[in-house]
């Protein structure tokens, strides 16, 4: 379980084709701390676990699925990414509860700085809709946000100055797509209320 609260940025450093899928090697500082392989380790908001360290590098093997579900697939050596070690158990849930089972990738409608702040517009897969609500939670590469508009085509957040500096979202493009995860909350309450 993750919060979506970003702990730091990791560079990719290597991506390399296996039999099984691709393996993928991260560069990062304190995530690298107190973790062992075996671990989970949010990527983009992407539960991998770890499979071999090296000091400050972190491997992950991607399969097929994951790479077919995510926006992993993308990735490049040079590439920034966003990075969350489980929630501890005596830990601050500051943003929302968050698995790191990827729903869907969708483009970046629009991304304009406004005043102090950034407006990021992303398209709202109709499949995933009724999960959104306005002023509802959304995880979008891993970090937790809130909901400020939401239409039948796209979602608006709002990002502060500081989110931008401590994530990947400010080298986002247009038409650049971003790991979703919705509300579980929401899917739960939908599940039970089938029942």
């Amino acid at each position: 379980m993750f919060t979506g609260i970003i702990e730091e940025s990791g560079c990719v450093v290597a991506l390399r084709q296996t039999s099984q899928g691709v393996n993928l090697t991260i560069k990062a500082d304190l995530v690298t701390q107190d973790t062992l392989a075996g671990d989970s380790v949010a990527v983009n908001g992407c539960c991998l676990t770890v499979t071999g360290m090296e000091g400050d590098l972190l491997n992950f093997d991607l399969l097929a699925e994951t790479l077919r579900c995510t926006n992993l697939g993308q990735l490049q050596e040079g590439s920034v990414v966003n990075l969350e070690r489980p929630l501890a158990t005596n830990g601050r849930l500051g943003g929302h509860f968050v698995q790191g089972h990827i729903d869907c990738t969708s483009p970046v409608v629009s991304f304009e700085k406004v005043g102090a702040d950034y407006r990021l517009e992303v398209e709202l897969p109709p499949q995933f809709a009724r999960y959104m609500i306005h002023k509802g939670s959304i995880t979008i590469d891993g970090i937790s946000l809130t909901a400020a508009e939401v239409r039948e085509k796209n979602f608006v957040v709002w990002i502060i100055p500081h989110t931008l500096a401590v994530t990947n979202l400010g080298r986002r493009k247009t038409g650049e797509r971003v790991n979703l995860e919705f509300d579980l909350l929401a899917k739960y309450l939908e599940r039970l209320t089938q029942a």
